[in-house]
């Protein structure tokens, strides 16, 4: 039997995701605007042999968190539109917001990108969480969580519509009769709660059918989202039993929605550090963590647990925390530091550098041989079918990750030592997209 292969997208940004790298001497922090970095990203992701590069967004900024490190510099569609030309095998994918876009607009960018770059754009989407995001949309507030996720469950259905809406089989090209077929082309007519879109969108489909769905849902309706619209999921997890439980639901979840023949990839995110030696591993680590603005890290990690963190000896180890179901404030990020800390054991001071990395997303930190163990037992428990590479500093920790860990990897049979397809959905082994074409709205779910 052959041994399970690992996929990877590297999450590019800003300098990296530990909130302090921006502050270290040798970091980018004065090229992000400029186009040569993110190319040079891109092209050591590619070198890597990944299947995608990926940007998130945001549509608000506080002056606090401008102060306190890099966030958004570039939109990510302009950015990745860039990046088409630069590369060739890597993907391309962006967060779109499905509570500030118009499926007719975001299903004409995406179509766009995804033939600019030949068949190789996806689409996170997700429902955005601050009022502040709103307020730069003519709203006041967000909208509650149900009514989030109804509208992304309407635009997913009719972003997906839409691209199928124009075939490619559509373009003749026939200078002595016609240039498109019409009778292929579908009008939608849809009206709902949320959207009414006629159609058929004017731009025809890609290589690789339309771009491939991500989704990133936890909660409950995110999860249901997920496994009726994803076709990849970038998933939160701790450690390999948080990632393992998150991958079985997703799974009996599609499977009741029809999909259990082609089930989301589960992607968690993966803060690494990577050095020939532990030692230098961890000083790597450590280098980070020492940057963080000590008084700052505390504050935030008291809102977090509703203590005051001020007296606490950073090189101590955490106080005892009452258990979750003694925790009166919001319990999903209080669970996972509560799980960080039962398995990592830290001190004060590297608690804080955990959560400045990566929030409640698996950290390891080792050798080549020791973080390559660890992604070979997620892959054969099922945890995880990839990773959704969250480097702390950039472009060093990438470039530590492309350098050490995938030879590794392809070392055991694990990883690729090559481009076998030219799209992202052939790179992620992801069949051609259901020809959504006069469904309703309930075979469209149950199309997957």
């Amino acid at each position: 039997m052959s041994l399970k292969q690992a996929h990877f997208n590297l999450f590019a940004y800003g300098t990296g995701h530990h909130q302090a790298a921006w502050r270290a001497a040798d970091s980018s922090a004065e090229r992000l605007g400029e186009l040569d970095y993110w190319v040079q990203l891109a092209h050591t992701a590619e070198r890597g042999l990944f299947d995608a590069f990926f940007l998130a967004d945001g549509q608000s900024l506080s002056p606090a968190a401008a102060q306190a490190g890099p966030t958004w510099f570039y939109e990510p569609l302009t950015l990745l539109s860039a990046l088409s030309q630069h590369t060739e095998y890597l993907g391309l994918v962006c967060t779109v917001s499905s509570s500030f876009f118009e499926p007719y607009a975001a299903a004409r960018l995406l179509a766009s990108l995804d033939h600019l770059c030949a068949g190789r754009a996806g689409v996170n989407v997700v429902t955005s969480m601050w009022d502040a995001e709103a307020q730069n949309y003519s709203r006041e507030r967000l909208g509650e969580h149900a009514e989030r996720y109804a509208r992304a469950e309407e635009f997913l259905t009719v972003l997906r519509e839409l691209w199928g809406s124009f075939p490619r089989t559509a373009l003749e090209t026939d200078r002595a009769g016609r240039f498109v077929d019409p009778s292929q082309l579908r009008e939608l007519n849809h009206v709902g709660e949320h959207f009414a879109v006629r159609g058929p969108l004017n731009v025809p489909g890609s290589p690789q059918g339309h771009p491939v769905i991500f989704q990133a849902g936890s909660s409950g309706p995110g999860r249901a989202l997920a496994a009726r619209h994803a076709e990849a999921i970038y998933a939160v997890a701790a450690d390999e039993r948080m990632a393992l439980d998150y991958a079985r639901d997703i799974r009996a979840r599609a499977a009741a929605a029809g999909r259990a023949a082609h089930p989301p990839l589960i992607m968690p995110g993966l803060v690494a550090y990577v050095a020939p030696t532990e030692v230098q591993a961890r000083e790597l680590q450590r280098r980070l963590d020492a940057l963080l603005p000590t008084a700052q890290a505390l504050h935030q990690l008291g809102v977090f647990v509703q203590q005051d963190t001020s007296g606490w000896d950073l090189d101590a180890p955490v106080p005892d925390l009452p258990s979750v179901e003694r925790f009166t404030g919001p319990a999903g990020r209080y669970t996972t530091i509560l799980r960080l800390i039962e398995l990592h054991r830290p001190t004060v001071r590297e608690l804080l550098g955990l959560l400045a990395a990566g929030g409640g997303h698996c950290t390891m930190v080792g050798t080549p041989q020791t973080l390559a163990d660890q992604i070979e037992r997620w892959l054969d428990s099922g945890a995880a079918d990839g990773f959704n590479l969250m480097p702390p500093a950039l472009p060093g920790s990438l470039e530590d990750f492309v350098d050490l860990v995938i030879p590794e990897l392809q070392r055991r049979g694990r990883y690729r030592t090559r481009y076998e397809h030219h799209t992202l959905r052939g790179n992620l082994g992801l069949p051609e997209p259901t020809r959504l074409a006069g469904l309703t709205r309930e075979e469209t779910a149950q199309a997957g």
